[in-house]
């Protein structure tokens, strides 16, 4: 058993993780930090934590894993603060949802601390946020992707992997370049168009959602994420989103052209195909 955890960051992802921590006894001790007392203290309450601080150094004391669980624009602004307080036997990862930029912040801040950094990125969640819909299932089921450097020990790569294993997730490995380009295209691309499809909506037509349908409601429902986590995320995987989006883009022009011309053949290969590879998908 692990002694001490500290999440910082105690949101959906991170009070997750905590829930699950404590749900199947794998810490002593789960420690939260935040700059917000009040939440804290009621994420505490809530049985999401056990024990909490808003001082740094009061977390990171005898943590042997702190995990970093908050947006990606944070990191720079949170590692400048741990450096100078973590030990050579200490273990961080992070939840972030995009990688190379991460990794590069944190060769950076914390240079020849850096190999106790492990990045990892549960690929789970809802729309909602914040600790009141922490879920200990959340990462049952679900895939990790683990994206270690050159520098990190076997040893503490296999904690991170076991962490994630023990609270049900299945975890897979990947360089952090492979990791970006791949959520580019599964995620950072459907948020851009989920977000893009309702502002469009509300551009054209305020009332127009009284009339949306089912299939509306589904595509969107993802629009309703925390819009400074995706902020974050298109200036941290910037190339990669800008590259899927015109290669979407892409996509559409051939859908227009066939729509233009009444090509019923194309459309209808175009319509078949995707079906077809979605239901291969649901299995």
């Amino acid at each position: 058993m692990i002694n001490k955890i500290t999440i910082i960051g105690v949101g959906l992802i991170g009070g997750s993780l905590a829930l699950a921590l404590k749900e199947r006894n794998l810490a002593k001790v789960v420690f939260g930090y935040g700059r917000d007392q009040s939440r804290l203290e009621e994420a505490q309450k809530s049985n999401v934590i056990d024990a909490f601080s808003t001082n740094i150094k009061e977390a990171i004391d005898e943590a042997n894993i702190v995990v970093i669980a908050t947006p990606v624009g944070t990191f720079k602004d949170i590692l400048d603060q741990i450096e100078p307080l973590i030990s050579s036997n200490v273990i961080i990862t992070d939840v972030g949802s995009t990688k190379s930029d991460i990794v590069n912040i944190v060769n950076d801040v914390l240079r020849d601390k850096s190999s106790c950094f492990i990045p990892a990125h549960p690929i789970a969640g809802k729309e909602r946020s914040g600790f009141e819909v922490s879920d200990s299932k959340l990462y049952d089921g679900k895939k990790v992707i683990i994206t270690p450097q050159e520098m990190n020990s076997p040893e503490s790569i296999d904690v991170i992997d076991q962490m994630w294993k023990n609270v049900g997730a299945d975890v897979d490995f990947m360089s952090a370049e492979s990791h970006d380009n791949l959520l580019g295209m599964t995620s950072h691309l459907p948020h851009m168009l989920a977000f893009s499809l309702v502002n469009y909506l509300v551009d054209q037509n305020p009332n127009a959602s009284i009339y949306a349908g089912g299939g509306f409601k589904d595509f969107s429902r993802i629009a309703s994420g925390d819009a400074v986590m995706w902020r974050d995320i298109c200036l941290q995987n910037k190339n990669q989103i800008m590259g899927h989006l015109k290669g979407y883009q892409s996509t559409l022009d051939d859908l227009l052209e066939a729509i233009n011309d009444e090509d019923s053949e194309k459309l209808g290969q175009l319509f078949t195909t995707a079906k077809k590879t979605r239901d291969s998908w649901l299995g």
